[in-house]
């Protein structure tokens, strides 16, 4: 006797189909919202990382500059008006004249040729004091700075470097006026606000090197 197979099974109907798509659209959905999430924060997690290594190089060669501070007896060493600080600075070869200032809310660097000749020295310094912001060695070193103060050590105190400090008659050839000491600290207090990527105030000593003849 033949026996007959018979199948039990059965097909999906369109309404288990349905809420299978719907189901599936629905963890769809979600996963997408997820891996967005997850793409935004990294995107913001970089872009924070980045900022912050901007901050740390441009603070690094902020101490560098106050680090490398010397006094030639040809021109001032170190100067601050409020808007501008100047300096004299050693540099591979010679020396540098750099400028740091705020201009249209951010920090900029300007830093001249490195030269060997007084006269070049003497030109380059006068030069800082002409800057409009697009001259060769140039660089925006940080945007977002609302304003800046600069506090001299002088004689075991913190002052505002726009103060008078103690001077001294220098006995070079090269200068026979009376100089103005450089600290032997310089303090920086920067505002920050939009555009740094940061907020509130950041503080900042540096160090000077001694000088030949203990000028500072």
């Amino acid at each position: 006797m033949r026996r007959e197979r018979r199948h039990s099974g059965r097909g999906f109907t369109l309404i288990e189909v349905l809420v299978s798509l719907l189901i599936l659209s629905v963890l769809a959905a979600t996963a997408w919202k997820g891996m967005d999430a997850i793409t935004r924060a990294r995107d913001i997690s970089k872009g924070q990382l980045q900022r912050t290594l901007r901050l740390q190089s441009v603070l690094s060669q902020w101490e560098l500059d106050i680090g490398a501070v010397m006094d030639t007896l040809v021109v001032d060493a170190f100067e601050f008006d409020g808007a501008r600080m100047r300096l004299t600075r050693r540099a591979p070869g010679g020396m540098q004249v750099v400028v740091w200032s705020v201009r249209n809310g951010q920090l900029e660097r300007w830093a001249s040729p490195v030269v060997t000749q007084v006269g070049d020295l003497e030109s380059a310094w006068r030069r800082s004091y002409q800057l409009q912001g697009q001259e060769p060695g140039t660089l925006v070193a940080l945007p977002g700075v609302v304003q800046w103060q600069a506090y001299c050590y002088r004689a075991n105190a913190w002052s505002n470097c726009q103060s008078s400090g103690d001077v001294s008659s220098s006995s070079s050839t090269l200068s026979s006026s009376k100089r103005v000491l450089l600290p032997s600290g310089v303090r920086t207090v920067f505002t920050l606000g939009e555009g740094s990527g940061f907020g509130g105030t950041l503080t900042r000593d540096v160090l000077m090197a001694a000088q030949p003849g203990g000028t500072s």
